[in-house]
């Protein structure tokens, strides 16, 4: 007969292999009475939506020096962040990074609700986030699922429907075996457990804690599973990027609008992005040219689609103005302040 998943078990090898995180309290540190620092928990879990930890954690330092308090971060100019936020993808994620800290800051007095309620009336913060902060900083039993504990429940329970339809049993399955005695703990040695061990491809069950209690592993179907429903093909959008630069050096750029793809980030000017099926967008220069257009196309893969971006450039005299944007001096221009998708484009565009 198959023994039941102990979270204690879980726990006892999470004291001897917890992963080592700039933003994490070790358990040893956690049972000698450290606390997590809730802003850290908060700012690395938005962090590490669809983003690996490895490209997270040199983010992370930088953020926490710069700005090592949510009140330092609710002072800080949006340009500020946006830029420091560039290269990390998805950028909606800076924008609610900067209403949620200024909400703390202004609300709250600058400290984050213990509650899973209380966070969850923060601008955004979803159930997800509300969880894993409720659970890691405040040491509140909540249940905290994301792609490795999917995994980890999808296979002890050997449960072969596919994701996203999944989620809501699996969710079901984490909720039952959080304990009431080391949530916090317990919700990072799950993820640690699917991080190191119970892989996506060859987990390595001999090393598992949890392999007793496995259906997977007994039933020998855990390198099927999660099991996911079959993605949808990714659309090709085109339009076109204009990369001017003034005879000075100084490069022409502008604040993309607050919503939308890249908003809020600092881009090229450009024309809408359409799909290849439909005419190319109409042209939108941004200032009075001849405009040379690049062999090379800029390209980048969104969530949802791929980008394949036309790059035409220009020099302009000193006294030519544009219709949109504005220039910034070459001293000024920091190529790393632009989202990879623009960066790309400098990189293709700038002179040899």
């Amino acid at each position: 007969m198959r023994e039941t998943a102990d979270p204690n078990a879980l726990l006892s090898w999470y004291d001897r292999h917890a992963r080592q995180m700039p933003w994490r309290v070790g358990p040893k540190a956690r049972a000698d009475g450290v606390r997590p620092d809730p802003y850290r928990v908060w700012l690395s879990e938005v962090m590490l939506q669809q983003t690996t930890v490895a490209a997270v954690k040199s983010y992370f330092l930088a953020f926490t020096e710069r700005w090592p308090r949510v009140t330092d971060l609710a002072a800080a100019e949006d340009a500020e962040v946006m830029a420091a936020w560039a290269g990390l993808g998805y950028y909606a994620r800076a924008r609610n990074l900067l209403k949620c800290a200024r909400a703390v800051a202004e609300e709250h007095g600058g400290v984050f609700p213990d509650t899973h309620a209380g966070l969850m009336a923060l601008p955004g913060i979803g159930p997800y986030t509300a969880s894993a902060v409720a659970a890691i900083a405040f040491d509140r039993p909540e249940t905290v699922v994301d792609g490795n504990v999917e995994r980890v429940m999808a296979r002890l329970h050997d449960e072969h429907m596919p994701l996203p339809q999944s989620k809501k049993i699996l969710t079901e399955h984490a909720e039952a075996l959080t304990p009431t005695g080391r949530p916090g703990d317990y919700a990072q040695a799950v993820m640690d457990l699917g991080a190191t061990i119970c892989t996506p491809r060859n987990p390595a069950c001999g090393l598992c804690p949890w392999r007793p209690a496995c259906a997977a592993w007994a039933a020998g179907t855990q390198a099927e599973l999660p099991k996911k429903a079959p993605k949808k093909r990714k659309p090709i959008r085109q339009g076109t990027a204009y990369l001017v630069r003034r005879v000075d050096g100084a490069w022409l750029l502008e604040t993309r609008p607050e919503t939308g793809l890249l908003g809020g980030m600092l881009g090229w000017p450009g024309t809408d992005w359409v799909d290849t099926s439909e005419p190319a967008p109409a042209e939108a220069p941004p200032i009075r040219a001849e405009w040379k257009t690049l062999p090379e196309e800029a390209r980048h893969t969104f969530t949802h689609f791929h980008l394949r971006l036309t790059l035409k450039t220009a020099l302009v005299p000193m006294d030519r103005a544009p219709e949109r944007g504005a220039f910034v001096a070459a001293e000024e221009f920091r190529p790393a302040d632009l989202p990879t998708l623009m960066r790309k484009a400098f990189d293709l565009a700038r002179p040899r």
